[in-house]
């Protein structure tokens, strides 16, 4: 049997899968104790069942998610060592960036050293406004990481209390802007993340449930729970990612659809193609930044269920904050959800609440709370519509969309709107229409989240970087460093020697990996010029194995 939990801003979904069926469902409330909504969901589902037999438990989160969403994180501030070269003003644009001057090459070799009054200067500064985390990212670090040791054994010895990320950790590519901007996350996100994490733990011991557990990660995949600790940048988007695999597994092996997926906070948007979820080929865009997290194509837009509402004149205003249930369910403002309750197209709370609440968002206006409701609506819908349509144009630019479209021989559009969470009937259907697609509404789509992560495949992640000039080569993962002894070592050689790495990994961990699925997600070779040879190369390589989902659910159902 296998478990998915998806944890939201506003409900905790859990679902049990026996025999690629769903057994059992559960949605509770997420409370501000994280523990109680995970036991309650747990309990719900297993409460007929042998927990002994749930082999494999993944979790979903929209956590991360939404405290970006919200801007409800602490300050970060960013010391920064780019270098020579290219213009410092993007990374003066970042919030709370202290330049440090300081250089490393492409090989590794400090070209500038670094001044400790500069770096202690700062640190001044930063303490002085009462601030804690810093990113310390220089570039080129992940060659040489000294420069950024040494920063952050400064911080350390004169901060002891300040929590500290170095880029080189957090990012492996060359990508300098969005490694800078990917360390920026981690900090501000590592300490909720904790606090998930543990009450996970927490959950599943005082249940006495021992099964394999893992987080799914942006891009579909899975990381092992303690793995997931060291990254958890990597989840930035794993709500988004769960509802995506959710669709694939609940609609037809080669159906093509916009996935929506209302939730309390967020409205996350995601693409598939015959079939198969599409994948970014830039990382994850978070902030209108890019960063080196990989993912698939989906947004998350801060409109959800619960988002608040104001007006002003004749105009509805929805912001991004959520203060809490919508008023219908005994929160404090009025809320989309409210007007869903109104109108008839949803069952939560109280309908006479609801309608106050609409009174009180058009007061002055002398019209109905119906009324009322439906301009609601239609901003909800006009606004949602409006992120897809920008979403097609980022989607079209996708190297696997152009594929596809050349599979196909002439632009194709998805012709279905797949809507899935608490807002779902609400709104697909508007939203469809708009679009000029048809509306569907999967089995369990209140639950999809879960689903898809109950069905998530384990993946597994090899690392390799190879210095031809220097001789050596090392498996990440595995820790060692072996000699290159073979004169015509190449970038296939690389490659192949990376995949045999990672096919003896995967029978090490009981995952079956068929000849032709390990995904190659990184290759880069760089050239190193001494006068006006070439006198060896770097290569680096990660492979992974196949993303997706293990079944569908709906045969037997």
């Amino acid at each position: 049997m296998f478990v998915g939990i998806d944890v939201g801003g506003t409900y905790t979904d859990a679902v049990l899968l026996e025999n690629n069926r769903v057994r059992a469902i559960a949605k509770v409330p997420t409370r501000a104790d994280l523990i109680d909504s995970l036991t309650e969901a747990v309990d719900t589902i297993i409460k007929d069942a042998d927990k002994k037999k749930v082999k494999r438990i993944v979790f979903s989160t929209t956590i991360i998610t939404n405290l970006i969403a919200e801007r409800k994180y602490q300050d970060v501030d960013l010391l920064i060592i780019p270098g020579p070269g290219l213009s410092h003003d993007f990374y003066r644009n970042m919030p709370y960036a202290h330049i440090i001057p300081g250089a490393i090459d492409y090989r590794g070799r400090e070209i500038l050293s670094l001044k400790e009054q500069e770096i202690e200067t700062a640190l001044r500064e930063i303490a002085a406004k009462g601030a804690k985390k810093v990113g310390v990212v220089g570039k080129f670090s992940p060659r040489n990481t000294s420069h950024e040791k040494q920063v952050a054994e400064i911080i350390h010895n004169k901060y002891p209390g300040w929590q500290v990320e170095l880029g080189s950790k957090i990012g492996s590519q060359l990508n300098f802007p969005r490694r800078v901007v990917t360390t920026y996350l981690t900090c501000a996100t590592r300490e909720p993340y904790h606090y998930f994490i543990d009450s996970v733990r927490q959950a599943l011991n005082s249940r006495e449930i021992n099964a394999d557990v893992y987080i799914l990660k942006a891009d579909g995949g899975t990381a092992p729970l303690k793995r997931s600790e060291e990254f958890p940048v990597e989840t930035i988007f794993s709500g988004p990612a769960a509802s995506t695999l959710g669709v694939q597994a609940l609609t037809g092996p080669g159906e093509t659809a916009v996935v929506v997926d209302i939730g309390g906070t967020t409205t996350d948007l995601a693409l598939i193609l015959s079939g198969q979820p599409l994948l970014s080929a830039k990382g994850a865009r978070v902030m209108e930044q890019l960063t080196q997290v990989r993912t698939l194509a989906v947004k998350s837009v801060a409109i959800g269920g619960d988002s608040v509402l104001s007006r002003t004149g004749n105009d509805i205003n929805i912001h991004s904050q959520r203060k809490g249930q919508a008023y219908c369910l005994g929160g404090p403002a009025p809320t989309p959800t409210d007007a869903l309750r109104v109108m008839g197209l949803t069952d939560l709370g109280d309908r006479v609440k609801a309608a106050e609440a609409m009174a009180l968002l058009g007061e002055g206006l002398n019209i109905s709370a119906e009324e009322v409701a439906g301009r609601v609506v239609t901003r909800v819908v006009d606004s949602i519509t409006a992120e897809i349509k920008r979403m097609f144009i980022e989607w079209e630019q996708e190297p696997a969309y152009r594929v596809w479209e050349i599979l196909h021989k002439h632009t194709v559009k998805p012709t279905i709107v797949a809507g899935v969470g608490g807002g779902a009937a609400g709104f697909s259907a508007r939203i469809a229409e708009k679009l000029g697609c048809r509306s569907v509404i999967p089995k369990y789509a209140s639950v999809a989240n879960a689903i898809g992560a109950a069905l998530a495949k384990p993946t597994l992640q090899v690392n390799l970087r190879a210095d031809t000039e220097q001789g050596y080569y090392i498996i990440q993962e595995e820790g060692r460093q072996e000699k290159i002894n073979d004169r015509q070592f190449n970038i296939n050689k690389a490659l192949e020697m990376a995949k045999d790495s990672l096919v003896k990994r995967a029978l090490k961990y009981g995952l079956e990996l068929p000849a032709g699925e390990i995904e190659v997600t990184r290759q880069e070779v760089f050239n190193m010029i001494r006068g006006w040879d070439t006198t060896g190369r770097l290569y680096d390589i990660t492979v992974q194995t196949p993303r997706g989902i293990m079944a569908r659910i709906g045969a037997g159902e």
